[in-house]
C-alpha cells in the first residue's frame, strides 16, 4: 500500500455505502466489487469527494455529508401538477412510486408520485434524497497517480 492521499489527480478505488439518518442503506458496493473513480470526473458529487481528500489507501471512516453537499435542499417549484389523463389509464399510480419522465433533450429524469386524485397527479421533481443528509462510510481500496501524457 501507498500512502498517496486523495486529492487532485488522483484515481481512487474504494468501498462506500450511503445511508440515511434512519440507518437504511440506499446505495453499497461492500459486497461487490471496489467502485473506481477520478477525483474531479464528475461520478462522485462534489461533497462526497471533498470529504475524501487527504485519506489514504487502508483508511476507513464515516461522514455526515449534509443536504447541501449532497443532493441538495427540496425546491418546491420541482413539485408540479400533472393531469392524471396523461398516465395511461392502467397506470398503478402509488404514492412514493418513483418513475422516468424524459425531457425535450430526452434525458430519462426520476420523479416522485406525492399525491393523486381522478384529475390530477401531484409529481415531485426533486431528487428523491434532497434534503437528506447523507452518511457515507468508506473503505478506501487504493490510490493511484492520474497518469497524463
Amino acid at each position: 500500500m501507498n500512502a498517496l492521499p486523495i486529492g487532485p489527480n488522483t484515481k481512487v478505488t474504494l468501498h462506500f455505502a450511503l445511508k440515511l439518518g434512519s440507518g437504511d442503506v440506499v446505495d453499497s458496493n461492500f459486497e461487490a466489487d471496489a467502485a473506481q473513480f477520478t477525483v474531479g470526473d464528475g461520478n462522485l458529487l462534489p461533497g462526497f469527494e471533498e470529504a475524501l481528500f487527504g485519506l489514504i489507501a487502508g483508511d476507513e471512516k464515516s461522514f455526515a455529508i449534509p443536504p447541501e453537499k449532497a443532493f441538495g435542499q427540496p425546491n418546491p417549484n420541482n413539485v408540479q401538477d400533472v393531469k392524471r389523463d396523461e398516465f395511461a389509464a392502467d397506470f398503478p399510480l402509488e404514492v412514493g412510486l418513483v418513475i422516468g419522465f424524459s425531457d425535450a433533450a430526452g434525458a430519462e429524469n426520476p420523479a416522485v408520485i406525492r399525491s393523486f386524485d381522478d384529475q390530477t397527479v401531484v409529481v415531485d421533481f426533486n431528487h428523491p434524497l434532497a434534503g437528506e443528509t447523507i452518511t457515507f462510510d468508506v473503505r478506501i481500496i487504493d490510490v493511484a497517480p492520474v497518469v497524463t501524457h
